[in-house]
């Protein structure tokens, strides 16, 4: 499974990142909007963790963006504040399938990637 995290705060980034990898994801890391349009352009990911506010850019321009270049990736929203707390963040990024806090830990998170990230059976199928 292939994981985009992005993250201003690059401890919590690489900390998310190591407790993925050990699960045997591949895992790219961006600190902002650019770098994170920038590998989403070139590379594909199946699941995104991104924190909702960003220091470099803006986190609803790089879920827009993912739901044009690569439909099929969901977005995990972390954040520290109480923006969208009322889940209006699912009216707002239509990719949006979790929205957790920043704390929540990495074990959890990484369950939500295993579960979120996981390629979905076409019904119908024969």
């Amino acid at each position: 499974m292939k994981v985009l995290i992005v993250e201003s705060q690059n401890d919590l980034a690489q900390i998310w990142q190591k407790h993925l990898e050990r699960m045997g994801m591949s895992v790219s890391l961006a600190l902002g909007q650019t770098e994170a349009i920038r590998h989403l352009s070139t590379h594909g990911t199946d699941i995104i963790i991104m924190d909702l506010v960003l220091t470099d850019g803006s986190a609803l321009a790089v879920a827009d963006y993912a739901s044009y270049r690569q439909p099929e990736a969901k977005v995990i929203f972390v954040t520290n504040t109480s923006f969208f707390s009322d889940g209006s963040i699912f009216s707002h990024a239509t990719n949006a399938c979790a929205f957790v806090q920043s704390a929540t830990p990495p074990e959890d998170l990484a369950a939500m990637v295993e579960h979120y990230g996981a390629p979905t059976q076409q019904s119908g199928a024969a």
